[in-house]
């Protein structure tokens, strides 16, 4: 069992499923079984997929001192996930809502209240049995990529939607990171060349893009090559929500194994496209014997 160490944003979300987009003014609506209210946020969706593959995690992060903090806590007891690293330094706990249709598409409004303002004081010996650093991209991990570096530690960070190679905001975490994931949704259509640029400006060993339907594009340091990778689908796409965190974890879930990055981004994708049968960015994880037989049933259909 690998330790995963995972800091960043938890809050509540709250998903709503909407006629179309873009949506058009009407009074009220009736979407039956169609509002729902859970515990999220990218640290925290991290945290349960890779709990739920069997990955010991330390998550760490910052709420209010509120319902919305305890509600959030009792449920990541019921993972058995310790909750004394989440601290009440906020005015308020950070909350989402996510807008989605019958295809998919989604559209979110995230709150995070006054937690860019906020630091977090790290325990010197935090990182002394940890296998890998998840520092999702929030303004109180910049001390941590500070001592994940200087500990030898190996650093993986998603900075999501990124235009700007040299991104004022994000500079730091692609500085550090190791493993680096980002979304091509505000790339343009060389979506190659901007990941050749990265790594001649930010050396990361591995840079992950994950192209949505379009599937993914990986460049790693061994061969200097980028792969593609095509999409795949195992399912019914019920909500889009929370996939590049599937996509996330599962590959650090993989890659920390000794999996190769092919190998873990094939299984990684797997894991991503069963979650989004289910809406909610913290739902739908499978364990990792369900993927494994999913992996299998799908290189099967390879060979026929």
């Amino acid at each position: 069992m690998k330790h995963i160490l995972i800091s960043g944003l938890v809050n509540t979300e709250t998903t709503v499923q909407v006629r179309q987009f873009p949506i058009r003014y009407y009074p009220i609506g009736y979407p039956f079984f169609g509002v729902n209210t859970a515990a999220s946020g990218v640290a925290y969706n991290i945290a349960i997929a890779l709990n739920t593959l069997g990955d010991h995690v330390t998550l760490l992060s910052m709420t209010g001192n509120d319902f919305p903090a305890a509600y959030i806590k009792e449920d990541l007891m019921v993972y058995g996930i310790d909750t004394s690293y989440i601290r009440p330094q906020l005015r308020q706990t950070p909350n989402s809502v996510v807008l989605y249709d019958a295809e998919g598409k989604r559209q979110v409004y995230c709150d995070l209240k006054d937690i860019q303002e906020a630091s977090y004081s790290f325990e010197k010996n935090l990182l002394d049995h940890v296998d890998l650093v998840a520092a999702c991209n929030t303004n109180f991990n910049r001390e941590l990529l500070h001592l994940a570096k200087a500990a030898g530690k190996p650093i993986a960070t998603d900075v999501h939607v990124l235009s700007d190679l040299h991104d004022s905001y994000n500079r730091e975490f692609m500085e550090y990171a190791d493993i680096l994931f980002l979304s091509d949704e505000g790339i343009g259509a060389d979506y190659r060349g901007f990941l050749l640029e990265l790594v001649q400006t930010y050396g990361s060993k591995i840079i992950i893009l994950g192209r949505g339907n379009k599937g993914a594009a990986i460049y790693q340091s061994s061969d200097r090559q980028i792969h593609e990778q095509a999409a795949v689908c195992v399912g019914e796409v019920v909500n889009t929500v929370g996939a590049g965190d599937a996509l996330f974890s599962a590959f650090l879930h993989y890659y920390i194994q000794g999996f190769s990055p092919l190998d873990a981004l094939t299984r990684a994708q797997l894991f991503a496209s069963a979650k989004i049968r289910v809406s909610g960015a913290a739902k739908g994880f499978v364990t990792e014997d369900a993927l494994q037989a999913i992996y299998e049933r799908s290189e099967e259909r390879k060979v026929l």
